[in-house]
């Protein structure tokens, strides 16, 4: 019986054998567009409770002046790269990618940051390091789905191969030291959904470790630590060990002539992606009815959601108690949508939840007029799209309804660099000061030009918190 492709090998020889001058400028902007989106949320989100929590720990680490560790420390490398991985994921508007159902930025971004410090690589090399962090751990998470995703978070398990690719191309690991490095990178992969029934911080986790064992598969990998050389293949693999099925023809399939982070999407709203069509689409009602200087709670008698089977088993919470759940309610986030116009982070500041629920009156008054239901025929158009439709009726009986196939952000929908510098701009300005961030996006604009990432680093990101 023939043996199957050795998947494994033939991923590790791309990653270990590209180069910059292979990526198209269409590839770099994109790059560069990933590491302007995700350096808004982790800069934000390192002034957060989990963030703090984790940079005490990483302190015990030990002394080290390797890479930046924000907001403004320094640290290892590898405490770097868990630290802001954790900081990164923390306030929901890192991106996704809808095929791998999967947060690349947040643990392949900070892996690569922080090696690119250490060892002092310029901005080409850090940029091509970021696009084959994104094509590893996107394969492979599409490789898997959506099976994976009932049990594991990717962004905590395909992703950890990502940082690897990433940080052995910062490295430049040969052949087989990259396929060493997966090797490790894989069975220290892991990051269960279970966080979801308590609203517990690992989901901030999953990406900090997955960046973390990133740098720790390469570094030892250097060193001529061997690892798995089927490792996604092979009999007792990831791809056998973690889903029901798989597609490995997802890892080859043009690869080296599309590139999978030019697919990124990026969140414009700060709760979970599996809410954004619905939250679009409640946006647009609410404009058509004009409900925008109209009491929203006297004026709606229903609402109607429709979604798709894999999100709504994450997004099912009716009546949500604390900002983390609610930011993964569907039925909380469509109603902020019509009441407030806006689902940002204000929609999920502490003093809207109780222990009974969601105190916020008018979203209160919604959520128990919202219906959600899961319609197949949505569902089977999941992972290729995240559709969702929405009903609204008013209690003087006029019906509105819309839906999308995809929310803003996507691909199918883009939005702007200009836009996603606004965005940026609004995470960073109110922690650290308008010119804190003003010269945080002009650096973000010349990526490409630095001649030294540590210099970069410490000269883009050297300012007290204020």
């Amino acid at each position: 019986m023939p043996q199957p492709a050795p998947t494994t090998r033939i991923l590790t020889e791309f990653v270990a054998n590209a180069r910059f001058r292979d990526l198209p400028p269409a590839v770099v902007a994109d790059a560069k567009r990933a590491v302007l989106d995700w350096v808004g949320s982790a800069l934000a989100g390192a002034l957060e409770p989990p963030a703090r929590m984790a940079r005490t720990v990483v302190a015990g680490f030990g002394a080290g002046d390797e890479a930046t560790l924000f907001p403004a420390e320094r640290a290892s490398a590898a405490g770097a790269a868990l630290g802001n991985g954790i900081a990164a994921h923390i306030l929901e508007f890192d991106d996704v990618h809808k095929g791998a159902t999967l947060h690349a930025a947040a643990p392949i971004i900070p892996a690569a940051l922080a090696v690119a410090e250490r060892e002092g690589a310029d901005g080409a090399a850090f940029l091509l390091a970021v696009v084959l962090g994104y094509e590893a751990a996107l394969r492979i998470g599409e490789a898997v789905n959506p099976s994976h995703y009932r049990y594991w978070h990717p962004t905590g398990t395909a992703a950890t191969f990502g940082a690897a690719a990433a940080a052995g191309s910062l490295l430049r690991l040969d052949e087989r030291q990259m396929l060493d490095a997966f090797g490790t990178a894989g069975t220290t992969a892991a990051g269960l959904w279970e966080f979801n029934a308590d609203g517990a911080m690992s989901k901030h986790l999953h990406p900090g470790m997955a960046a973390f064992h990133g740098v720790l598969a390469v570094d030892l990998a250097r060193r001529g630590f061997t690892g798995a050389t089927r490792i996604l293949e092979g009999a007792r693999g990831f791809f056998r060990a973690m889903s029901e099925c798989h597609d490995a023809d997802r890892i080859t399939d043009r690869l080296g002539t599309t590139w999978k982070i030019s697919e990124n999407c990026y969140k414009l709203h700060s709760c979970c992606g599996h809410t954004h069509t619905a939250i679009d689409a409640a946006l647009a009602l609410r404009e058509e009815m004009d409900l925008g200087n109209r009491s929203v709670a006297r004026e709606i008698a229903a609402i109607e959601i429709a979604t798709y089977d894999p999100g709504y088993a994450i997004v099912r919470e009716a009546n949500p108690r604390t900002p983390f759940q609610a930011k993964f309610s569907l039925a909380y986030c469509a109603a902020a949508a019509l009441a407030d116009g806006a689902v940002g982070l204000a929609q999920f500041a502490p003093e809207r939840f109780a222990p009974e629920g969601t105190t916020e009156p008018t979203i209160a008054a919604l959520l128990s007029r919202v219906r959600v239901a899961v319609d197949p025929d949505l569902t089977a158009r999941y992972p290729a799209a995240w559709p969702a439709r929405v009903a609204v009726t008013l209690k003087d009986g006029r019906e509105y309804a819309t839906g999308f196939d995809y929310p803003r952000g996507n691909p199918e929908a883009p939005v702007t660099t200009e836009e996603l510098e606004a965005k940026a701009h609004a995470l960073i300005a109110p922690g650290y000061g308008a010119p804190f961030a003003t010269r945080v996006l002009a650096a973000m604009r010349v990526l490409d030009a630095t001649p030294d990432m540590a210099l970069f680093a410490r000269e883009t990101f050297s300012r007290e918190v204020d």
